[in-house]
């Protein structure tokens, strides 16, 4: 049996995480469908109260309605293509666009927390801050402000999607970075999704 931290074996490159577009309705069965061939999914879920005929249901919901994550080999992507519901691979224009592992992990670390989370409307402007306690420590996003309390909105860029996590205001700290402009800024428009089937 070989030691995996045995300091001489070469580390295996860890493969990128693409975004998949999915049939609405239908993300738990084709990131089941996709676990069976092997892959590594990501299917972020939250929880919501909705009524049901006589009284209020707890339901679990994707938090990206429409979209899930796997980590796979571009090159090799034709039988993940082929499984049923999956739409298409994310990019920009006709070229293929890995999301983030920062992003992934954020959104990861938030879920975990156990504290209250809901999906957002995806935005760039605000103010940048990091939280400093709690199971969310290091954790970076946007503050905001709604219903009289305080969220930390955390983003996918390349899908657009965010998610906001409810925060007390004495866990964050600002974030000062340089500004750089949005990739859609540089290239004139909004990233768009787009099929990459026959590359």
């Amino acid at each position: 049996m070989r030691d995996l931290s045995d300091p001489g074996e070469k580390e295996c490159p860890r493969l990128p995480w693409f975004a998949l577009q999915v049939r609405s309705r239908h993300e738990t069965l084709v990131a089941a469908h996709l676990k069976g061939q092997g892959y590594e999914c990501f299917l972020p879920m939250y929880k919501s109260v909705r009524p049901w005929s006589d009284r209020m249901k707890e339901l679990e919901q994707p938090l990206f309605p429409g979209y899930l994550f796997s980590r796979f080999d571009f090159q090799n992507r034709r039988p993940l293509l082929m499984t049923p519901g999956v739409q298409q691979i994310l990019g920009i224009g006709r070229t293929p666009i890995p999301v983030e592992e920062c992003e992934l992990e954020a959104i990861r670390q938030a879920l975990d927390s156990g504290l209250p989370n809901q999906p957002w409307p995806y935005f760039q402007v605000g103010q940048r801050v990091r939280v400093v306690y709690g199971s969310l420590n290091n954790l970076e996003g946007i503050l905001i402000h709604f219903k009289g309390s305080h969220r930390v909105v955390l983003s996918v860029t390349l899908l657009q999607r965010s998610v906001a996590m409810e925060i007390d205001l004495a866990w964050v700290t600002p974030v000062r970075e340089a500004k750089t402009a949005p990739a859609s800024r540089v290239l004139g428009g909004r990233p768009t999704p787009a099929t990459v089937l026959g590359q």
